[in-house]
């Protein structure tokens, strides 16, 4: 018999099976109890938590011959048939590959006939978001009044992309992201069911691989069990992810504390001669920074190792935080430099180069050490400091309109997007009762007025408070506060208060002095 892979052999055959996604098993047990079968149902989350398996154990449970259960029997030929995936009546379409309108109505043109094996015709839509405009058009007619006989069951990693005019026509369930205990506990139970010898440590590595996901755990078991003819043990792990355990990761640390520029190169050259994925690289350290970040405000715990006590002791939480902030820019950097070690280097060099330094009469922290372009004829170097790289405190500007504070919560929560959240952000509020709202907006902005847009605002805040709204946006020609002129009054004066700050430290003077150099402080 041909092997099956662990993510196809320990899919799950009921609702018991599945791991980590406990509050939606009930409410759709509840309802499957109480015969409260909604028509639509929308399966949300990231890849691999279970969205495809749930929509077929629903509809196993809604087919199952001894009538509809949360516990079907899994032995009568309907449901030995969608095991099996030849089910007559489960029509399962990937939108990714059938986008077209043309798809969708050939799909939908047997809809009005009864089922031919069994009660309800199941339509399972992977990836439902991929459909085109046209083809969601043509999907809300039925999916509008649908007949008795008709269940869809939809799927998607992005449901932001669906029509509003679908997501209110279904019931949502957004399965979570599984936490790396509970996927290891899973593949340790995999594990003793296979009879395949593991070490808990290399499990361990494997679930926070898979990133929440479980069936990239299983991919990644499947891997690593060829990778360790049959065995899963920690340095064949580490090998094959390109990872490293966290003592070897110390040199690292042992370098920064030192001060020690070659002692640094001379730990990075041991550790690319293992050619290690340097992603892998950086998120560890970055797990690792965290660990002792945490370990610095919570030192009581029991469960921290003594490695990383030490280091909380040895670092300042200051140093922590920036050597952190450093490493996550460089893994966002990474790509973008001609080789992935090149960029490693450069990101260990940025932590030896930076130091925070809190002046004893400001409450403001400034770097003790930055980079500098050096002079070149004709042409002062410049002193180029993005905020986002070191801690500077920023400066709270008071808005003296309790409308206008108000109206800037409620602004993010509508989920606006393009030329309409512009509209908004450029109005300030004026009045607000329980279902009628006037803003005001600059005369300079009249051209942003239109109709589509003002329908756009209006249906989103109908949706925020959850009932129909009256709007009225009026002119103004006075001087009004909006939350667009907050933002760019706060990013003004962070930006003057990180120049000031910068002009004020010895270091920065004593460079500008030598170089004849100028400052230019950005905001990222």
């Amino acid at each position: 018999m041909s092997y099956q892979v662990l993510a196809r052999k320990w899919r799950p055959r009921t609702f018991q099976d599945m791991v980590g996604q406990e509050p939606i098993l009930r409410m759709l047990t509840n309802a499957l109890q109480q015969k409260r079968i909604h028509h639509a149902y929308l399966f949300t989350g990231t890849r691999g938590v279970g969205k495809t398996t749930l929509a077929r154990l629903l509809a196993k449970c809604l087919n199952c011959e001894s009538g509809i259960t949360s516990s079907p029997c899994g032995t009568c030929h309907a449901c030995q048939a969608l095991d099996a995936g030849q089910f007559l009546d489960l029509y399962e379409v990937d939108a990714a590959s059938r986008t077209k309108v043309e798809d969708t109505r050939e799909l939908l043109e047997n809809v009005l006939y009864p089922p031919t094996q069994g009660r309800y015709k199941i339509y399972l839509i992977d990836e439902v978001h991929m459909l085109s405009n046209h083809s969601f058009n043509a999907l809300l007619k039925t999916l509008e009044e649908p007949p008795e006989h008709v269940k869809f069951l939809l799927a998607t990693t992005d449901p932001k992309r669906l029509p509003i005019t679908i997501l209110s026509r279904c019931l949502q369930f957004h399965l979570k992201r599984m936490t790396p205990e509970q996927i290891a506990q899973h593949l340790q139970h995999i594990c003793s069911i296979e009879k395949i010898d593991y070490e808990a440590e290399a499990l361990d590595k494997l679930a926070k691989a898979a990133d929440g996901s479980m069936r990239d755990a299983l991919s990644l078991l499947d891997q690593a069990i060829a990778y360790g003819h049959g065995a899963v043990k920690q340095q064949d792990v580490y090998a094959m992810l390109g990872s490293m355990p966290q003592e070897e990761l110390l040199p690292l640390l042992d370098a920064l504390l030192a001060q020690q520029g070659e002692q640094l190169f001379q730990v990075i050259a041991q550790l690319s001669e293992r050619t290690p994925d340097f992603q892998h690289l950086l998120e560890d350290l970055i797990s690792l920074l965290h660990n002792i970040a945490i370990t610095q405000i919570i030192s009581n715990t029991s469960s921290t190792d003594e490695t990383i006590k030490t280091l909380a002791q040895r670092f300042t939480p200051e140093e922590v935080q920036l050597y952190y902030q450093i490493a996550l820019l460089g893994r966002r950097d990474l790509s973008l430099a001609p080789s992935p070690q090149q960029g490693f280097e450069m990101t260990m060099l940025r932590m030896l180069a930076f130091k925070p330094r809190v002046h004893l009469t400001d409450e403001t922290p400034v770097p003790t050490s930055t980079a500098i372009n050096h002079k070149q004829p004709m042409s002062p170097p410049t002193l180029s400091i993005p905020i986002a790289s070191i801690p500077i405190a920023e400066k709270k500007i008071e808005v003296p309109a309790i409308e206008s504070s108000k109206w800037r919560e409620i602004l993010p929560k509508l989920e606006l997007t393009g030329m309409a959240y512009a509209l908004a952000a450029n109005c300030t509020l004026l009045h607000m009762t329980e279902n009628k709202i006037e803003l005001a907006i600059a005369q300079s902005h009249q051209p942003m007025l239109n109709e589509k847009l003002k329908e756009r605002l209006v249906e989103a805040l109908s949706r925020y408070l959850n009932q129909p709204v009256q709007l009225n946006i009026t002119l103004s020609s006075a001087d009004i506060i909006t939350p667009q002129k907050q933002q760019q009054q706060e990013q003004e004066q962070r930006l003057a208060n990180a120049t000031q700050t910068m002009l004020q430290d010895p270091r920065v003077k004593q460079f500008i002095d030598m170089y004849d150099a100028t400052v230019e402080v950005s905001l990222v």
